[in-house]
C-alpha cells in the first residue's frame, strides 16, 4: 500500500466529508418522510399515543422530533384528519391530506412583493436590531461522527440531555453518523467540548458545529448599508435569524455581509433572483452579489486529539520540531522558494485588486454620467412635453375663441333677422291698420252720401214739382263732389 494510499485511509473527516453526509441524511430523510406521508395517508398515522391535536412526544422536558437534517422543519404537530388516526387517534400525524407545512417542496422560491413594495420608499429612520438569540436557530446545530452501529436514538438523547434542550435529531445508522439542534450557542459549545472525542460504546465521538446551510454571503454592498438595512432587505425571501455587515478594526464598512435564515428555503430564494435579477438594497445602482456561505464557525480550531497518530507520514512530519533554516542550506532554498510563491500570489492578488479598483471606479463614473444624461433627458422630454402641452392649449384656446367668435356671429345675424321680421310685421300692421281706417273712412262717405240720396229721394217724393231744375243741380254737384274725394284717396293710396 503506497503512502498515499495510507494518507486517504487516515485523513480525519473534513467539513467536505460533513457536507457529504449531510446532503445524503437530507436524501435518505426526504425519502423515509414520503413513504411515511403515503403510509399514514393510507393508514392514519404513526407514532406515540396522541390526544385529541398530537404535538410533539416529550422525553424529560425535550423536544424530540425526527426531521430532514437541513433543519428547515419544525417539530412535527398531530394531525387531526385521516383514517384510522383522526381525532385522538394512535398516531401522531394523521392520515390523509394533512401535511405539515414544513413538508413543501424545497425547490419553492418566493418573493413577498407586498413587503418588497412597502420597503422600497426611503429607509432614513430605521430601529436598531435586538441581539437576543432565538432557541434552536442555525448555529446550534450539532454534527456527530464515528457513532456505533447499534446505537439507539433514546441512548444518543441521554446522551445530550445534561446539555438542555435538544430538536431534530437525525441519525444515519449507515454512514454512522447524526445531525443534532441545540436550545442556545452557548450549549452547543459546551456539549461540543465535552463530547468532542467521549468514548460512546467503544468509539470516539467527533463532534463538530454543522455548516449553515441557510446562510449566503453578501456582497458588492455600499458604505450606507447597515445591519438593520440588510436585515429589512432580506426578509422579503424569508424570515432572517442574523444579519450582519462585516467591518474592519476601525469599525468602517468591508462592504460584505452575512444573512442567516431560519429555513432553508429563504436561502435558496434569495440566491435564484438575487442571481436572476439585480437586487439594490439604496439608491447606487450596485446590486448585491450573493454566494453559498457554508463556511463552519468553529473557534476551538484543530486540536491535538483530532488528529490521526497511526500513519507513516504523521511520524514522518513529527520528526522535527520548529526551527530556523540556516542561510545557504538545503531547507533555507526551498523555504525561500515556497515565500516567494506566495509573494508572488500576493502581489498579483494586490494588482487583480487594484484593477478591480480601478474598473469600479471606472464603472462608478461611468454610471453618474449616465445617470446625469439620463436625468438631463427626463428634463428634456419634460420640457418638450409642456412645450407640446403649451400647443396644445394654445390651439385649444385659438379654436375656443374661433368657436365663440361664430357663435356671435351666428347670434347677432339671429338677432338681425329678428329684428327685421319684427320690422317687417310691424310695418305690414300699420299698413293693414291704415288700410283699414281708409275703408272705414270710404264706407262712412258712402254712408253719408246714402242718408243724402235717401233724404233728396224723400223730399222729391213730396214735391215733385217743387224746384225741380234746381235739385237736380245740387244733385249733380254732390254727385261731382263724390267722384272727386274718390280720385283724392286713391291718389292718397298709390
Amino acid at each position: 500500500m503506497s503512502s498515499d494510499q495510507v494518507k486517504m485511509e487516515q485523513k480525519p473527516e473534513t467539513n467536505g466529508q460533513m457536507k457529504m453526509d449531510q446532503n445524503q441524511a437530507q436524501q435518505q430523510q426526504s425519502q423515509q418522510n414520503r413513504q411515511n406521508d403515503q403510509h399514514s395517508a393510507r393508514r392514519g398515522g404513526f407514532g406515540g399515543r396522541g390526544g385529541k391535536f398530537n404535538g410533539p412526544r416529550k422525553d424529560h422536558q425535550k423536544m424530540e422530533t425526527h426531521q430532514h437534517a437541513d433543519g428547515d422543519n419544525k417539530p412535527n404537530s398531530g394531525g387531526f384528519t385521516g383514517g384510522r388516526g383522526g381525532h385522538g387517534g394512535r398516531g401522531r400525524r394523521g392520515g390523509g391530506q394533512m401535511r405539515d407545512r414544513d413538508q413543501a417542496p424545497r425547490d419553492s422560491s418566493f418573493v413577498n412583493e407586498r413587503l418588497l413594495k412597502q420597503i422600497s420608499g426611503p429607509t432614513l429612520d430605521l430601529p436598531p436590531q435586538e441581539f437576543k438569540e432565538k432557541m434552536f436557530n442555525g448555529r446550534c446545530r450539532l454534527y456527530i461522527g464515528n457513532l456505533p452501529p447499534d446505537a439507539t436514538e433514546d441512548e444518543f438523547l441521554k446522551l445530550f440531555q445534561p446539555y438542555g434542550l435538544t430538536s431534530e435529531l437525525y441519525i444515519n445508522k449507515e454512514k454512522n453518523f447524526a445531525f443534532i439542534r441545540l436550545d442556545y450557542r452557548s450549549t452547543a459549545e459546551k456539549a461540543k467540548r465535552e463530547l468532542d472525542g467521549h468514548s460512546f460504546k467503544n468509539r470516539n465521538l467527533k463532534v463538530r458545529f454543522a455548516p449553515i446551510g441557510a446562510a449566503v454571503k453578501v456582497k458588492n454592498l455600499t458604505q450606507h448599508v447597515t445591519n438593520e438595512l440588510l436585515e429589512l432587505a432580506f426578509s422579503v425571501f424569508g424570515e432572517v435569524e442574523r444579519a450582519i455587515v462585516f467591518v474592519d478594526e476601525r469599525g468602517n464598512s468591508l462592504r460584505e455581509g452575512l444573512v442567516e435564515f431560519t429555513r432553508k428555503v429563504g436561502a435558496t430564494s434569495a440566491l435564484r433572483f438575487c442571481s436572476e435579477g439585480c437586487f439594490f438594497l439604496t439608491s447606487t445602482l450596485r446590486p448585491v452579489i450573493l454566494e453559498p456561505y457554508d463556511v463552519v464557525e468553529d473557534t476551538d480550531g484543530y486540536s491535538e486529539k483530532s488528529i490521526v497518530k497511526k500513519g507513516a507520514d504523521y511520524f514522518e512530519a513529527r520528526e522535527s520540531g520548529p526551527r530556523f533554516a540556516k542561510q545557504g542550506s538545503f531547507e533555507f532554498e526551498f523555504g525561500t522558494r515556497w515565500k516567494q510563491i506566495h509573494e508572488l500570489y500576493k502581489q498579483k492578488e494586490e494588482a487583480l485588486k487594484r484593477e478591480m479598483k480601478l474598473e469600479e471606479d471606472k464603472l462608478e463614473a461611468q454610471m453618474q454620467y449616465a445617470r446625469y444624461e439620463h436625468e438631463t433627458e427626463l428634463l428634456r422630454e419634460q420640457l418638450r412635453q409642456r412645450e407640446l402641452d403649451r400647443e396644445r392649449q394654445k390651439r385649444e384656446w385659438e379654436m375656443k375663441e374661433r368657436q365663440a367668435e361664430e357663435q356671435r356671429i351666428v347670434e347677432e345675424e339671429a338677432l338681425r333677422r329678428q329684428q327685421e321680421e319684427l320690422s317687417r310685421r310691424m310695418s305690414h300692421q300699420d299698413d293693414e291698420l291704415r288700410r283699414r281706417q281708409q275703408e272705414n273712412s270710404l264706407f262712412m262717405q258712402g254712408q253719408q252720401l246714402n242718408n243724402l240720396m235717401d233724404q233728396q229721394e224723400a223730399s222729391m217724393q213730396r214735391g215733385y214739382n217743387n224746384s225741380a231744375g234746381d235739385n237736380l243741380r245740387d244733385y249733380e254737384g254732390m254727385e261731382g263732389q263724390r267722384q272727386g274725394c274718390g280720385l283724392a284717396q286713391i291718389r292718397r293710396q298709390a
